[in-house]
């Protein structure tokens, strides 16, 4: 478990920096400049992943159940996981409705995966990393919020066709997450 923690503090502690620490991360992007700033995040970032996935590994080897979750959650975690997906998809096409409305829409999408994750499993290592990672969502989303109020940002009105291809894009990723990325990756299979 201590790997798992140690990979969570490090990815969710350098992607906390505009929440806790907003004017020092200007002052090294300043500072080192935007290259070598990404390049030490990405590195930190990459190192920080690996620590998950490891320290997650070797969680999952000797589990501790907290609850047994009823199966019905495992159906809710389909659908929130659809739309998780969607959203993470509307974080990056241009032009869509649901990021005109919603702004954030990576940062909700990382809160619905999270969730449901957590109701779908009810291990102890489950609970460390899907918390983690719903905590930072929460406080990430309302730091980003109110940066956008003290700034007054304004987000441009949403095309049906950018959200048409949103929602495509989302649900074909989830698919392929769904149905052949998860089992292979993670050694799960949502679907049996």
């Amino acid at each position: 478990m201590t790997i798992l923690i140690l990979g969570l503090l490090l990815f969710l502690g350098v992607h906390s920096t505009r929440i806790f620490a907003n004017d020092w991360r200007s002052a090294q992007l300043k500072r080192l400049g935007e290259g070598p700033w990404k390049g030490i995040y990405s590195l930190i970032s990459l190192a920080g992943i690996a620590l998950i996935v490891w320290g997650f590994s070797l969680a999952r080897q000797q589990p501790v159940l907290l609850w047994s979750p009823p199966t019905a959650m495992r159906h809710v975690a389909v659908l929130l996981t659809l739309i998780a997906f969607v959203l993470l998809a509307a974080a990056y096409v241009p032009r869509n409705s649901i990021k005109s409305r919603l702004h954030h829409p990576m940062l909700l999408g990382v809160k619905t995966w999270a969730f449901a994750h957590l109701l779908a499993n009810g291990g102890l290592a489950d609970l460390v990393l899907f918390g983690a990672f719903l905590a930072w969502a929460i406080a990430c989303y309302a730091a980003a919020r109110k940066r956008d109020r003290a700034a007054g940002t304004q987000y441009a009105a949403g095309s049906a066709g950018a959200t048409a291809a949103t929602m495509l894009v989302g649900v074909v990723a989830w698919a392929l997450f769904a149905f052949w990325l998860h089992g292979l990756l993670i050694g799960v299979r949502p679907f049996g």
